[in-house]
Order: structure tokens, then sequence, then C-alpha cells
């Protein structure tokens, strides 16, 4: 039998001690998310939706709760076991691009491979395919600084998706872009989540969450909505509104 829920989550809480000062950030999150879902972490700057992307996506641990992938209690692994199923499992798409300045496009996006039993000749191949995917076939040998700010996202959208993760996590992905290039980097998350990839996007804009199909959202570190889209926002091509 397939696992159809990828993510299960119960009674999660997340604090952090300091000498003798405890910070609750995460007071006793419950949800699934299952495979194929394109779902929207939102809520306001504080509200702890950063933290438990962190914990989701294998950078942070749980404080106590429940927290399964793919039927597996990610609580019981050790930092080596969680930095596998990180390299393996997840691909994160970031605000900030976290490109290498000195390295082409194909470079970046080759990256992650470094650390898998590809051939030089594999990775290559495969992160031409990826940047020819997000319509960057004419930018491969350019450097960071070459790239338009939706340029180096598209980069990073390809690096992400260069080990054929289970999750892509888009945390603010278009935070420090122009509508035009927000609505192209929506445009092929969307596409993603069509061909079966399984999407989380992390927001504090009500109208980018709702490019999404669901909605979490979080206050104060609790869900305090969880819902379907009912007027989803779809991008096009051309980085303009088709919906």
């Amino acid at each position: 039998m397939s696992i159809t829920k990828l993510i299960q989550v119960e009674n999660l809480t997340k604090q952090y001690e300091n000498e003798e000062v405890v910070t609750k950030i995460l007071h006793g999150l419950t949800f699934d998310i299952e495979k194929g879902e394109f779902v929207s972490i939102m809520g306001p700057s504080g509200s702890g939706k950063s933290t438990l992307m962190h914990i989701l996506g294998f950078l942070d641990k749980l404080s106590t709760g429940v927290f399964s992938f793919e039927g597996r209690d990610v609580s019981q692994l050790n930092d080596d076991e969680l930095a596998d199923m990180r390299s393996k499992k997840i691909g994160f798409v970031f605000q900030a691009f976290n490109l290498l300045n000195r390295a082409s496009a194909l470079e970046n996006v080759m990256l992650p491979m470094l650390y898998t039993d590809a051939t030089k000749k594999e990775r290559t191949n495969r992160a031409k395919e990826l940047l020819t995917q997000v319509g960057l076939e004419h930018r491969m040998e350019h450097s960071p600084s070459q790239l338009s700010g939706g340029e180096k996202q598209r980069v990073a959208i390809a690096r992400a998706l260069v080990n054929n993760p289970q999750v892509i996590f888009a945390d603010e992905p278009t935070g420090n872009l122009d509508s035009k290039s927000g609505l192209q980097v929506m445009k092929i998350l969307q596409d993603l989540n069509e061909e079966g990839n399984t999407i989380i996007l992390v927001t504090h804009e009500k109208y980018t969450a709702e490019h999404a199909k669901r909605i979490l959202k979080i206050r104060d570190g609790l869900i305090v909505d969880d819902s379907l889209v009912t007027q989803r926002q779809l991008a096009g091509l051309n980085g303009e509104l088709t919906k």
C-alpha cells in the first residue's frame, strides 16, 4: 500500500531554551500533507511559520509531539540521518536565492549532485534539462551577477529539483522580485505541482498564498485556519494572472 500522507504532524511543539529563559514558538500543531499537494503556510512575521518549515525540512528538531515523513518518525533520527533525508528528500527555494556568485547557473544547479553517485556527465545533463524546463537554456553559462532577480530564482528552483525531492519548500520565493517576475516564478511552481510535485510555500502575503490549493494559517504559534483555496490565483507564462 502506498503512503499518500507524506507528512503527518501531531501535537508538535517547539521551544528554545537559553539559560533559564524558555521561548515557546509552536504550541501543539496537528495536520497532514498528502503527496502532490500545494500548500501555503501563511502567517505574519513572528507567527512561527519559518520555524515550522525548518522542522518539516529537517533543518531543526521539534521539542515534543510527532512528525512523520513517509511514515517514518523523524524525531527518532540523528543529525546524520536528518542531513541524509534533507539532501535526498527536500528541495529548498529561498527569498535570497542563495546562489554561489562565482559559479555559473549550470554549476549552481549541479551543486547538490556533488554528494551523489552521479557522474559529471549525468550531473551536467540533469542541470541542463532543468534549466531548460524553467526557461533558462540561453543563460546556463551566466553568473548570478549577470541574471535578473527572476532568473536567479528560476535557477534556484532548478537547483531545488535536481535530486528529485519529495517536497519543494519555497520560503517567500517572490519576496525580492517585481510582480511580473514573481508571477513567472509562481507559474513554474504551479506547473511543477500539476506534474505531481509536492510544494509547500511559506509566505506572509494572502495574495501569494492563494496561488496554492490549500492554506494553513498560523498565528502566535497556532494553526488558526486550514482550508482549501476557493478562488485560486493562476499565474501565466508571461507574468500575468490568467484567473
